[in-house]
């Protein structure tokens, strides 16, 4: 791939990752949300805005460690993937959280910017998974669970 489409397949994916384009960010969807409704149920939906939140992390990191580890072990679907739905999440665990969600996606986006980086080569260790698929995959999962927690806040009346 030439410089300037490489370039360009970067400027893509890292606005996909990190702006939102066509969708909202999770800071946009997350901001002056009241602390207690990180924890808040909603009837009759399986999860809190701090389940989806704490979901994007370990899928995101999940993501990542499978494009950087060629010794990567997959997780068990789906228990390992959400966290215990009966423990709450308190401002120390949010804010870790957070900030590893922001620390991943910059570290998924520097690999993106690595040059040696082959956007289309199947990962050694996976079943024809490729660096542009997972980067879909991570912007693709995000903006699912994004608009969830916009719906659980128009729901928790903390929305617009």
């Amino acid at each position: 791939m030439d410089q300037p489409t490489r370039a360009a397949l970067v400027a893509e994916l890292t606005a996909l990752l990190a702006g939102g384009n066509a969708h909202a960010t999770l800071a946009h969807a997350l901001a002056d949300l009241p602390a207690p409704l990180r924890n808040q149920a909603v009837p009759g939906v399986p999860y809190t805005i701090w389940h989806l939140v704490e979901h994007l992390r370990i899928a995101q990191a999940d993501i990542l460690e499978f494009c950087v580890n060629p010794q990567y072990v997959a997780l068990d679907w789906p228990a390992d993937y959400w966290p215990d739905k009966t423990q709450a999440v308190e401002e120390a665990g949010w804010q870790a959280a957070l900030h590893a969600i922001a620390h991943d996606q910059q570290q998924f986006i520097n690999l993106l910017n690595d040059p040696a980086a082959d956007f289309f080569a199947p990962l050694a260790h996976g079943e024809g998974q490729n660096l542009l698929r997972e980067a879909l995959l991570i912007g693709d999962h995000a903006a699912y669970h994004i608009g969830e927690i916009i719906l659980l806040r128009r729901l928790l009346g903390a929305w617009g």
